[in-house]
């Protein structure tokens, strides 16, 4: 007992008891509860909606009812914009073990309301994917890439032979921090502009006129 009380006490991020361990992999999957889900884009998804459905808990990623499905083709457009500014360090993409599973994934950032045709661009990163059903496999990205991200896309741009792309879960793991929105203050201080400065501004060119 003595020995485990210490090792809690002297470790918090190492793993200690599986339940533990569980819960705390849990919580670093948590930038899903970051997003703007009002603004949250998925293009080429066969039912409207659908593709918010795979941001959702760890604990839950094995909800099968919940899924995103391709419409026309293979393709699958993501655009996700934060509720502030994050740091990403991870992604876990789950899938069908069949032919509907991604099989690449191009992630671009700070790109809001990307098109297909946008997607045509370098990513900033690309991760060719293997078929994980379990949700167990995760892709870290270049943190010092993805260390401002405000929007992030993710495009999948093909998957292993199927007419459709399924996706259940898509996973999020980093630090969020909350945004510091300069321009709103900038915008304040315009309204609120002092009338002493636009004297200034008139007499300045007759001062040099003068000289």
């Amino acid at each position: 007992m003595a020995h485990g009380h210490g090792h809690g006490q002297g470790c918090c991020c190492c793993g200690g008891e599986a339940a533990a361990g569980s819960a705390e992999r849990g919580a670093a999957w948590g930038l899903y509860l970051r997003i703007d889900r009002q603004r949250l884009q998925c293009l080429n998804e066969r039912r409207e909606g659908s593709g918010a459905l795979v941001f959702r808990a760890w604990e839950e990623r094995g909800d099968r009812a919940q899924f995103v499905e391709s419409d026309d083709d293979e393709e699958l457009l993501f655009n996700i914009p934060f509720t502030g500014n994050v740091k990403l360090k991870g992604v876990i993409v789950m899938g069908e073990d069949d032919g509907t599973h991604p099989a690449e994934m191009r992630l671009f950032k700070n790109i809001p309301h990307m098109s297909f045709d946008d997607a045509a661009r370098e990513p900033d990163q690309m991760f060719s994917l293997s078929r994980d059903p379990r949700g167990e496999l995760e892709y870290p990205t270049k943190i010092a890439r993805f260390s401002n991200v405000y929007h992030l896309s993710i495009h999948f741009p093909k998957n292993f032979g199927a007419e459709t792309t399924k996706i259940f879960y898509i996973g999020l793991k980093g630090e969020w921090t909350e945004a510091h929105r300069h321009e709103v203050t900038i915008c304040n201080y315009e309204a609120a502009a002092n009338p002493a400065d636009h004297k200034l501004e008139q007499i300045t060119p007759q001062t040099h006129f003068i000289s």
